[in-house]
């Protein structure tokens, strides 16, 4: 018998959760960033959600948040034309970056040194954290809203995804532009993956793979519905994919076989994310909440508690597993 995918709910914030971030896995575990239209970024302990604390600060919607990879410091971009970096350990501001207009993504180089920056004035910003008072480094030509910025090729390279339905592969150095793709829509979400250089990108109800060095198409997918966001296993044997029917996605990256589909928020779903390990997914959608997926239904692992069938004769029941069923934050 299939058992019951059981997500772990996590509840806090007061409005639609837009964007979440993974850090990397660390002697403490891993993390997870949730931003939301409250404007107040929460912290979580990565395997079972457990709230440990909010970025107080901003004074409009956040649209993006990061973590670097061993989860000391942390980027958040918001409404308020700002973007800010904080102390992930203490929770304290530790920066905070003006802009021109709404800022929508952040993301930290690998050395956690360099902030990268993107928003609705259409510019991407390199920002010298050790250099807060420095101009940053300009990248000028979308026509439109940048939604996310990311760092490639061991940071020599910038990834960007805007309103302009294009995405485009950028050249430190020279902050020209190296390759752009086009698409018939708006890019909904993109992810890079540095292990084998795959770029993960969203558009209608399209999941695309592309090589990120080359921007040469890999594969594609299209889903039964509009898709938000989408991620791919550590592993590369699954991806998951979210959107406009509340439900989350689950397909095998080799087959392009649709594997699953569960149903557990009651709104949009705007951002999923694989964890470092690979053993669960987390979902943000337009309802308020982020929930945890495993990827293997059943294992022990976080708070999920795997119940053998045979332990359950002497109840004559079902075979089936407990859990914490919703973490209050």
């Amino acid at each position: 018998m299939a058992m019951r995918q059981t997500p772990l709910t996590c509840s806090g914030h007061t409005r639609p959760v837009v964007d979440l971030a993974f850090s990397g896995i660390t002697p403490h575990g891993y993390f997870l960033i949730s931003a939301c239209k409250d404007g107040k970024p929460m912290l979580r302990q990565g395997d079972t959600g457990d709230w440990i604390g909010t970025f107080l600060g901003h004074k409009g919607a956040v649209w993006g948040a990061t973590l670097n990879k061993d989860a000391t410091k942390a980027a958040t971009a918001a409404a308020d034309f700002t973007a800010k970096v904080w102390d992930a350990v203490s929770g304290d501001e530790v920066l905070s970056l003006a802009h021109k207009h709404i800022v929508k993504s952040v993301n930290f180089s690998l050395d956690s040194n360099l902030l990268l920056t993107g928003g609705n004035d259409k510019v991407l910003r390199i920002y010298d954290l050790s250099k807060p008072d420095a101009d940053p480094q300009e990248f000028s030509g979308h026509s439109g809203a940048i939604k996310k910025a990311l760092w490639c090729n061991r940071d020599t390279q910038l990834l960007s995804a805007a309103d302009d339905k294009t995405v485009r592969l950028w050249d430190r150095g020279s902050t020209e532009v190296v390759k752009s793709l086009s698409f018939e829509a708006s890019v909904g979400s993109m992810e890079y993956m540095a292990d084998g250089d795959v770029l993960v990108i969203t558009y209608g109800k399209t999941v695309a793979f592309y090589n990120a060095l080359s921007l040469e198409l890999i594969q594609s997918v299209d889903a039964p519905a509009s898709i938000h966001s989408a991620s791919l296993h550590p592993d590369k044997e699954f991806f998951v994919a979210g959107g406009d029917d509340f439900k989350l996605y689950k397909y095998d990256y080799s087959t392009k076989e649709e594997l699953e589909s569960y149903k557990g928020h009651f709104g949009p779903v705007h951002c999923v994310r694989f964890s470092p390990d690979g053993e669960l997914y987390a979902s943000g959608s337009e309802d308020g909440t982020l929930r945890l997926w495993q990827t293997a239904v059943g294992k022990t692992y976080g708070l999920w508690k795997c119940v053998l069938p045979e332990e359950l004769i002497s109840d004559q029941s079902e075979p089936s597993y407990q859990n914490t069923p919703e973490i209050k934050a």
